[in-house]
């Protein structure tokens, strides 16, 4: 019970880190949390018994349903359109390529089983879109021709392909499918995935705009989108992650409140769901069994790296005359990572093979895949010449801020305001200010300089936003009845030295105070000050 609650423990701080690693959660953080399962496990240091496929499969692809909707959440489908059909190629026949060749290398020069070797392609077949995500962001890398996009949604989209490449060699090898059952077996997963992913992502856009959730809400609301997607195709026989992707990237590229806010929650809950991934992956591995995995590992890794990978890329984007840097860097990009782990505790429990071996093997080859793959990938862009210096990669992304934006303040026009009556050309505003918008009787209206200001208008004034962090805070003075406070001038009050009073706050109205202002009973003055003044 004591290691239990430990290891409860344990995860929730990696939770915790997770979120504060938000948008850097980098290779040697996964790295970290690997060993750490490892250190729980059972040839580890606590000796934790688990050895739970079973329970691991089920926690695993409950967390790779949030990757996938994240997957096609995060990406901006303005910055994809031009690559999105040599995207789709590589995520559907590329797959089928990579993984055939690999099956034809494990039965051949590794001495599997046809169907066997086929099926470990398969697990492998799909690249990791959180990997790829991680490492794009984190290095800030941002790839010329459009490479970064080609690479997000490749990556996002290819897992549902390798999912039901997967099911159906899992069928195949128990017997329970002939060819036609195989072939309406995939009918209906694409169908339905579709079907099912489309429909949840209008559904669930229109009740946030006809029904803006706040507090949070919304990102709860999402959760249960990404659920359903997931939930019901499967339920009818169709492809869950297909539908959780479709989903993700259609609710992604919609005109919802606070989508930049909700970019970025999922952002924190994939790392989190990536983590528990790869804890989990150390807690389930047997470091003493690891040598009999692990040539054959390094065969499969090179081979896929170096000939599978490379040859589905240049067979493909050939046709639409790819330079050959870029094809060279997209195939180098191919890292292996948490679904292809889903993938291998699948078919380990899966009666139809139920063998250790492959969960083995597909460790190692993601170990090896992350390490080298991963970690070169930028000095790989950069020796290819495929680094564009002039681009952000983050604009890729539907989280995506710029880092200077533009701030907005109010200034209402009263009988006794000095600019009431004025047009604009005649107000002089403060250098580096803009009078964006007037509001007028509940109207908008775009400033010009024969337009002359009314009492009652409401000034939009834009100016480029602070941001920094020069020692400046914002504090709180409540003035009290029995206050000496009560009843004198800004001027003559003795407040805090070295501070400034920027708001006073009375009955739910806002007052920008000068040294005339005159204090009352319940106002809630608020001053500006440095740090240590």
């Amino acid at each position: 019970m004591n290691l239990l609650l430990l290891l409860c423990a344990v995860v929730l701080l990696a939770s915790i880190l997770g979120s504060k690693l938000s948008g850097r959660l980098g290779i040697p953080t996964l790295f970290f949390f690997i060993a750490l399962g490892m250190l729980f496990g059972t040839d580890g240091l606590l000796k934790i018994d688990f050895e739970n496929y079973h329970l691991a499969e089920q926690v695993c692809s409950a967390a790779l349903i949030f990757i996938m909707f994240y997957g096609g959440f995060g990406t901006k489908w303005s910055a994809a359109r031009p690559v999105a059909r040599q995207s789709v190629l590589l995520s559907t026949l590329g797959v089928v390529i990579t993984a055939g060749l690999t099956g034809l290398f494990c039965r051949f020069v590794l001495g599997m089983g046809l169907a066997e070797g086929l099926l470990v392609g398969a697990v492998l077949g799909s690249t990791d879109a959180a990997s790829v995500f991680s490492v794009l962001r984190s290095q800030r890398l941002n790839l010329k021709y459009n490479t970064a996009s080609l690479l997000e949604i490749e990556s996002g989209s290819n897992d549902p392909c390798a999912y039901m490449l997967t099911v159906t060699l899992l069928a195949v090898l128990g017997g329970t499918a002939s060819a036609g059952q195989v072939a309406v077996m995939l009918l209906e997963q694409v169908v339905w995935g579709v079907a099912i992913g489309v429909a949840v992502s209008w559904a669930a856009g229109y009740v946030l705009r006809r029904w803006p959730l706040t507090g949070g809400l919304d990102g709860i609301f999402l959760i249960a989108a990404a659920l359903i997607a997931y939930a019901l195709p499967t339920l009818l026989g169709g492809n869950g992650y297909l539908s959780a992707y479709l989903a993700g990237i259609l609710l992604g590229n919609q005109d919802i409140p606070r989508k930049k806010s909700l970019a970025a929650f999922f952002d924190v809950f994939n790392n989190m769901m990536q983590i528990l991934i790869f804890f989990l992956l150390g807690l389930l591995v047997f470091p003493s069994r690891l040598p009999a995995a692990l040539l054959p590992a390094v065969g499969i890794a090179l081979f896929m790296t170096l000939i599978a990978r490379p040859a589905a890329v240049f067979l493909l984007l050939r046709p639409f005359r790819a330079p050959l840097n870029q094809m060279l860097v997209v195939s180098w990009a191919g890292l292996r990572g948490a679904a292809s782990i889903v993938f291998a505790i699948v078919t380990t429990v899966s009666p139809a093979y139920g063998d250790e071996s492959i969960f083995q093997i597909v460790f190692c080859v993601v170990l090896l895949s992350i390490l080298i793959q991963g970690t070169l990938l930028p000095q790989v862009a950069r020796r290819a010449g495929m680094i564009d210096r002039h681009g952000n990669v983050l604009r890729t992304f539907n989280d995506y801020s710029e880092e200077t934006s533009v701030g907005f303040i109010r200034v209402d026009v009263d009988a006794q305001h000095p600019w009431r009556g004025k047009p604009i050309r005649d107000i002089t505003v403060f250098p580096g200010t803009l009078i964006a918008a007037i509001l007028r009787q509940g109207k908008a209206i775009v400033p010009k300089g024969d337009t002359c200001l009314e009492e009652g208008d409401a000034l939009i004034i834009g100016a480029k936003e602070y941001s920094g962090q020069d020692g400046i805070e914002l504090s709180e003075i409540l003035i009290d009845p029995d206050s000496p406070l009560v009843g004198k001038t800004l001027r003559e009050a003795d407040l805090r030295k070295d501070s400034l009073v920027v708001l006073i706050q009375r009955e739910g109205h806002d007052i920008i105070p000068d040294g005339e202002s005159r204090l009352c009973a319940g106002d809630m003055l608020v001053l500006y000050s440095r740090h240590g003044a």
